[in-house]
């Protein structure tokens, strides 16, 4: 991957309301969800959205699919696994890592 991509993703990626975006469609998947569904949990408005998938959609971080009258956006998988690999290309020295711990964070009341 070439810092320029990278760079691209991670711009899409550094504004709150798009990385929520992306983390809810993330989690669903190949299923993917419609824009009527992230209006739904996210209370995005409408024209709002629209701008914001755009701007994943040209970082390459989402892949859209016209179902009959609805789309459907969805991860780009390989973009984040390539994501993923950039960032760790010379982790620890080159030497394979010691696993990581990761520990989840209490919900509060």
């Amino acid at each position: 991957m070439k810092n320029i991509n990278a760079i691209q993703a991670f711009l899409a990626l550094g504004q709150e309301s798009r990385l929520n975006i992306f983390r809810m469609i993330v989690q669903r998947g190949e299923m993917g969800l419609t824009p009527s569904q992230i209006i739904e949990k996210l209370g995005i408005p409408n024209a709002t959205l629209s701008f914001h998938l755009k701007e994943l959609v040209q970082a390459d971080l989402l892949l859209v699919e016209r179902q009959s009258r609805n789309l459907i956006y969805r991860p780009n998988a390989k973009l984040v696994q390539d994501l993923s690999e950039f960032l760790l290309e010379n982790c620890c020295d080159g030497k394979a890592c010691a696993p990581i711990k990761i520990q989840k964070r209490a919900k509060s009341a």
